[in-house]
Order: structure tokens, then sequence, then C-alpha cells
């Protein structure tokens, strides 16, 4: 959070979040980042990243403003293909979220 909200608007193109952190945990962090005061706060696409995978953790995951909720192990093909659905062109693919 501290890096995010320390960087210029649009410095990231997304953000990786893991769902079980120290101090504040990703839901929190990505609720957080959406209520941010800037351009980006609201565009940016998080993704989760969690060994949470039940239908409750998506929900959970999606209702905290993150665009994705993908199930460690990370399957990196998946990575790839979520992160190219997301921010892989802008002008033709806007920001949105992948349910």
């Amino acid at each position: 959070m501290r890096c995010y909200e320390a960087s210029s608007p649009y410095s990231y193109d997304a953000i990786l979040m893991d769902i079980r952190m120290p101090v504040m945990d990703g839901l929190s962090a990505a609720a957080a980042i959406r209520r941010c005061p800037r351009a980006d706060a609201a565009q940016i696409p998080i993704v989760a990243m969690t060994a949470n995978a039940f239908d409750d953790d998506i929900a959970k995951s999606l209702a905290a403003g993150m665009n994705a909720h993908l199930a460690k192990p990370i399957d990196p093909d998946l990575l790839y293909q979520t992160l190219n659905d997301l921010i892989g062109n802008k002008e033709e693919n806007p920001w949105r979220t992948l349910k």
C-alpha cells in the first residue's frame, strides 16, 4: 500500500496482490487502493494470488475490488493470459474485471 501511495499515478500496469500478508491483508489493501484519491486507483488491475480458491474466496476478492483471482500454485500460462487480458492492449482492451 505504501509503495502504491508513494508512486506517481499510472506508474504500475497491474498489482499482483497476495491475500495473506502481515500488517494488512490483501483484501484490505485492495479495498484501500480503490478508495485512494488518485486518478488510477479505480482502474488499476489488481490480481489476487492466494491458496484460497473456493467460490467464497473469489467473491471476497472481487468484492474488495480485485479484477481477477488466481489460485496458488500459480500456473504461469494462466497468469500471463490474465495479465494480457487486463493490460495487453489498453486502447483495445480497457482495464476490466475477470470472473
